[in-house]
């Protein structure tokens, strides 16, 4: 086995806090840098001074993913030539395994120095994931696609806020399923239109069967039924004096700025990551319903997807495996998903597997016999099973490098 100098460094956006240990766990030496290129200088300075002056024939250096504050540090880490010469492996490890094993020092402090010692003897005992160092395409690739997840969190959110708001102006419009889309253009015209549920009750049918086919281009077949529906939602809706109803309208008005805006960050993020896949294979975007984002999504994460050992190794990264309880001859059929996983490639599998189950025979096929399965929870449980499904395709496409073809068109 190679004598390694292991390398535990804490990271936060002022400062770092680096321990070298040796591999029996000994430390030679436990100091601080500024997060900065001339504090990293001083870090290569003291990795070269050590590995040319100890015994060691390898490195290895860990640290926790916190935010971004990590990322340059292990871009000019994995680059510098003279570790490349001690084989230099730099592992950004998640924070929650690192957690976990800490739990075996129960004794210790919480501080900057001992979560050193940690991360250091995790990369000494701990299964780390084959280090991978990023091409420059794949870290541009990544900033947009986790820039778009978080966009897409925050529209998530801000929607459920608009909601809640229009059930004091509107409560039986959501739930009354008047329109498929809330957030579509009639349906947002009413909210907006009518000051409260008492005008959309007292204008005429007629006139607001117009003002439906109107606000809705003419695409409703029967707009009069709508009217009734909607006139119906709206008598069975609380009410609101005056006072309080205006200051929900104002509140509706901001959220919708706000939930514009997101979407319209959606659509830039959209056009970008599509301009950046042509830098890349076109085989994930060759499966039915994923297209370029969630394909991008999915390799800005993979990167190499050597460093998987098989498709199990990779669903277990993604967060898409599950926990097993056995005791005895006891074996648990209900299990959930693990909590740990790259939360971002956890998210871009369940959204793209939710596009192809809507566009591929197979994928439909399968979803379907998966919901049928249990009587709760039937969407959820059948989504995570058809991600599961399309992480072995993803594994198998992009070890072979080959575009995906259709069962039945084989």
């Amino acid at each position: 086995m190679l004598n390694t100098l292991f390398v535990g460094i804490d990271v936060s956006k002022k400062s770092n806090v680096v321990r070298f240990t040796n591999s029996h766990g000994d430390t030679l030496t436990v100091f601080s840098i500024p997060n900065n290129h001339d504090g990293a200088n001083k870090l290569l300075d003291k990795l070269r001074n050590t590995l040319t002056t100890e015994d060691f024939q390898a490195v290895s250096i860990g640290m926790e993913s916190t935010s971004v504050y990590a990322d340059h540090l292990a871009l000019l880490l994995r680059n510098d030539d003279f570790l490349r010469k001690w084989g230099v492996k730099v592992h950004i490890l998640n924070a929650k395994q690192v957690k976990a094993f800490k739990e075996a020092y129960p004794e210790l402090p919480k501080n900057d120095n001992i979560d050193t010692l940690v991360i250091a003897d995790y990369l000494r005992f701990g299964r780390i994931s084959k280090e991978v160092n990023l091409d420059e395409k794949f870290v541009a690739l990544k900033n947009l696609t986790r820039a778009r997840f978080q966009v897409a969190q925050n529209l998530s959110r801000e929607k459920t806020r608009f909601l809640d708001t229009l059930f004091y102006k509107f409560s039986s419009l959501d739930s009354s399923n008047v329109f498929s889309d809330t957030f579509g253009a009639t349906s947002i015209a009413v909210i907006t239109d009518f000051f409260s549920v008492d005008d959309i009750n007292d204008m005429p049918l007629e006139d607001l069967a117009e003002f439906l086919a109107d606000k809705g281009k003419n695409k409703f077949d029967d707009p009069e039924r709508i009217a009734k529906d909607l006139k119906a939602a709206a008598k069975s809706s609380y009410r609101l004096s005056k006072t309080v109803n205006d200051s929900i309208n104002q509140l509706l008005a901001v959220r919708l700025v706000g939930i514009r805006s997101l979407q319209k960050q959606i659509k830039d993020l959209d056009k970008a990551i599509e301009s950046y896949m042509q830098l890349f294979p076109a085989i994930l975007n060759s499966i039915p319903g994923i297209g370029p984002v969630y394909s991008a999504g999915l390799l800005a994460e993979i990167a190499d997807i050597q460093r998987f050992k098989n498709h199990a190794a990779l669903a277990k990264y993604a967060g898409i495996s599950w926990s097993q309880y056995q005791s005895g001859d006891y074996q648990a059929s209900n299990t959930r998903l693990i909590l740990s996983g790259n939360k971002y490639l956890k998210y871009y599998f369940l959204e793209a597997a939710n596009k192809t189950r809507m566009h591929d025979a197979e994928f439909k096929r399968y979803y379907q016999s998966k919901f049928k399965e249990v009587p709760k929870y039937q969407h959820k449980r059948a989504l995570a099973l058809t991600a599961r499904k399309l992480v072995r395709l993803v594994y198998s496409l992009l070890s072979t490098n080959q575009l995906y073809i259709p069962p039945t068109s084989r």
